[in-house]
């Protein structure tokens, strides 16, 4: 099944598998589906895995919850809280949240996929019900959260039904993001899916916004673009982790794996990258400008904003500037 998602709804699919220990070698880790995931070769991240994993850095994924029990992600999770139900159960009842989760920060283990950042670890942080809605206020009460709690980078996989209009106008998102940014967080954000010229976040606001680029090397067509702020990175066709349970999106529960499309999509993934440069040791204030001046667009196309994300090329450029060792 493959459908586009506005960050606040979601996608599904899943396999339950038999527990495993995670590798700490993803780059000879045999898990059996990561051929099929195009984006992480798109964006670098497989090239790069010899010298930045993620390890030690933590991504917060501030969506719908994490199924903490997938056999890919429940030896990544950290504390989390559901800001829903208001409890410290982060379930995911939707499956949105899961697949971003996977695309992030997906274990190398031998088994189903790997994240851009396979030795990252997932906060997750509930700030959307079950059919993928929640306001601005309880996202902003999430982003603070993740930033109190130890948080170094912050995914936002958000758009519309009713958020963008109120994001636009400047209202607490924006401010907890400049608070997040404040505090030493990286805070990815997805574009959103209207097809629409323009931005969601304010300007001024220090984030790192994520259009989403099909496998031509072009925009997608359901992604918002025109933000001069962004980078692009893949959003077709992504196969990730979804609950292995019945949730909203996954009435009759799933094998544990799905494939789906979105800007929802293409955020995780550059939050993957900016958890691998943290972990090479790039500073974070550095982090934002680093992956945006690295980023390819040899066309100039203006859907892909500053271009298609590389984390190797990234790395390269930190030992260039000095921020990280060669070595």
């Amino acid at each position: 099944m493959r459908r586009i998602l506005p960050a606040t709804a979601v996608l599904a699919g899943a396999v339950l598998l038999s527990s495993c220990a995670a590798s700490s070698d993803p780059v000879n880790a045999q898990d059996p589906r990561v051929d099929e995931q195009w984006g992480l070769d798109a964006v670098g991240s497989r090239d790069s895995w010899e010298y930045a994993t993620g390890e030690g850095v933590v991504i917060a994924i501030v969506d719908t919850g994490v199924d903490d029990g997938h056999r890919d992600l429940r030896r990544q999770m950290v504390r989390g809280i559901d800001l829903v139900d208001g409890d410290r159960k982060a379930k995911d009842e939707n499956g949105h949240g899961t697949h971003v989760a996977g695309i992030a920060a997906a274990a190398a283990n031998d088994y189903g996929t790997i994240g851009a950042a396979p030795l990252a670890k997932i906060m997750p942080v509930r700030a959307l019900d079950a059919n993928g809605a929640g306001s601005n206020a309880t996202i902003a009460e999430g982003i603070d959260w993740a930033v109190e709690h130890g948080a170094d980078v912050i995914n936002l996989s958000l758009d519309e039904t009713g958020l963008l209009g109120r994001i636009e106008k400047g209202g607490p998102v924006n401010d907890a993001i400049t608070r997040a940014d404040d505090a030493g967080v990286v805070v990815v954000a997805a574009s959103g899916n209207a097809g629409e010229v323009g931005q969601q976040y304010r300007f001024g606001v220090h984030v790192l916004v994520v259009n989403a680029s099909n496998k031509a090397g072009k925009a997608a067509y359901f992604s918002n673009v025109g933000d001069a702020r962004a980078v692009a990175a893949p959003g077709v066709d992504i196969l990730s982790t979804v609950p292995t349970y019945a949730t909203t999106m996954f009435p009759e529960g799933s094998d544990g794996y799905d494939t789906m499309a979105g800007t929802s999509m293409a955020a995780p993934l550059v939050a993957g990258v900016a958890a691998q440069l943290i972990s090479a040791g790039v500073p974070s204030e550095e982090v934002i400008d680093l992956i945006t001046e690295t980023a390819d667009n040899p066309d100039g196309r203006a859907g892909l904003g500053n271009g298609i994300v590389n984390a190797k090329a990234a790395l390269i450029e930190a030992v260039d500037r000095g921020l990280i060792s060669a070595e």
